[in-house]
């Protein structure tokens, strides 16, 4: 019976640990190489992404890190927090630009210069790593002028210069980045400056042959095969010796809060929760008591909002659209053409002007703008539709609501009397005489009393109906 119960235990045991997590890959194993995918635009959700990645590498001991970049760029903000968790990680950490087709551009080509080891699979690029301003000109970038005779002039110069002092500091700030890095990793500095001031893009066999990229491999097994034995330099000047010939491949993958972020720190789909929350709000006040707009609204302006913090935004293009939906919202309660063509315009230039970088993947579509403007008008438009209905449908309330009225007589005396209608009790007058259960038409009204006048053809039985 006991050699039974031990033979379940172990075999228990030898499950857990086949299908545990940290045995396959991802654990605590020393000989673990652990992937981190990088797809798309690098925002704040990236960074954190990397971040945390890295911290659980740490803690599982792993024996090498590979990030594998696949990037247009992003923001120069989440590329140095990424650049900075790089340099400080106590893993090594591979750069690899993969698969076919990929590209490491912009932000993806500080990351890769960050990296321990920098790889490329065949048929991937990297480059183009200039800053860039919103409305402003591409630093460094050749511009063309003439000369008296219509002729490009090609050996100016004055060409490569920034032409602000803005876009000079920019510049400038970005290429001390690039060389320090390229310096710090024994790479080529002098391409890295040239990739910064006129957008240069290299090729996985021209950059290895530059001396920008370490290696190229087609895929990470052939990557962990050709690092093993290398030795790099980690965080705090140690050395580690990498053995990673058979090292197993594992992936880290970003957790529901990493991709929820990623989701809502896009500059349209924050745009479109603000819009959402502040219309729910907008109905919620309009018909108190409907709950659903306005809890669907405070969410998601709140979301909204929460990622607008997130991301680079110009302050002054916010309170341009919170004016202009401020503006909206007094023109659905009191209809005025001017205070809804001011919100409208109000609105407009706040989200031309909301987000101070035209990162890739970090741009407000157009459309979304376009189509957020129609909406305000179309709802302007509906507005002032409903108002000249009511204006030229007969009036609901008041004196004007009462002529026409049928009454019947409750008593009479003389030229006064009072008749019941709409289901109340009036004192009435007439310069005619009437009898109890008669019917009457309300002429007009005076202060409290109905001005009544005879209206053949009815009976006792239509009284109170009009």
């Amino acid at each position: 019976m006991q050699t039974v119960q031990a033979t379940l235990v172990a075999a228990i045991a030898a499950a857990a640990l086949a299908f545990s997590p940290l045995s396959a890959a991802t654990g605590e194993n020393s000989r673990a190489a652990l992937i981190i995918s990088v797809d798309g635009a690098i925002g704040p959700a990236t960074a954190g992404y990397v971040k945390d990645a890295l911290a659980k590498a740490n803690e599982r001991r792993a024996e090498v890190v590979i990030l594998r970049l696949n990037t247009p760029g992003g923001l120069a903000t989440s590329m140095r927090e990424i650049v900075a968790d790089v340099l400080a990680s106590s893993i090594p950490v591979v750069g690899y630009v993969s698969p076919s087709g990929a590209h490491a551009a912009s932000a993806g080509t500080y990351i890769l210069y960050a990296t321990h080891i920098a790889a490329m699979a065949p048929g991937t690029n990297l480059g183009a790593a200039t800053p860039v301003q919103i409305g402003g000109p591409v630093p460094g970038l050749p511009s063309k002028s003439t000369d008296k005779d219509g002729k490009d002039k090609k050996d100016s110069a004055q060409q490569t210069e920034p032409t602000d002092a803005m876009t000079a500091k920019m510049t400038n700030d970005a290429v001390a980045s690039i060389r320090s890095l390229a310096e710090l990793r024994g790479r080529n500095a002098d391409w890295a400056e040239k990739a910064v001031r006129e957008a240069a893009s290299l090729s996985a066999s021209a950059a290895l042959q530059a001396n920008v990229i370490d290696l190229i491999a087609r895929n990470p097994t052939e990557l962990l095969k050709q690092i093993d034995g290398r030795v790099v330099e980690i965080a705090g000047g140690e050395t580690r010796h990498l053995a990673t010939k058979d090292a197993t491949i594992g992936a880290l993958d970003p957790g529901w809060i990493s991709q929820f972020l990623s989701v809502i720190t896009d500059p349209n789909v924050a745009f479109i929760l603000l819009l959402v929350g502040v219309y729910g709000l907008i109905f919620e006040f309009a018909s108190p008591g409907a709950i659903a707009p306005g809890v669907v609204g405070t969410i998601c302006l709140l979301l909204g909002l929460y990622a607008l913090n997130m991301l680079p935004i110009n302050y002054a293009g916010l309170a341009l659209m919170l004016l202009g939906i401020a503006l909206f919202t007094i023109e659905a309660f009191t209809p005025t053409a001017i205070v809804g063509i001011g919100g409208i315009i109000a609105f407009v230039l706040g989200a031309m002007m909301l987000f101070k970088v035209e990162a890739p993947g970090y741009r407000l579509s157009w459309w979304v703008i376009g189509i957020a403007a129609a909406m305000f008008i179309g709802l302007i438009v509906v507005i002032f539709s409903s108002l000249r209905r009511a204006r030229k449908g007969p009036a609901r309330v008041g004196a004007q609501a009462m002529r026409g009225l049928s009454a019947e007589v409750l008593d009479w005396a003389d030229r006064e009397g009072h008749v019941f209608t709409q289901g109340e009790r009036w004192q009435a007058r007439s310069a005619e005489a009437f009898r109890p259960g008669e019917m009457v038409e309300v002429a007009s009204i005076m202060d409290l009393t109905l001005m009544v006048r005879r209206r053949p053809g009815l009976t006792a039985g239509e009284g109170g109906a009009r």
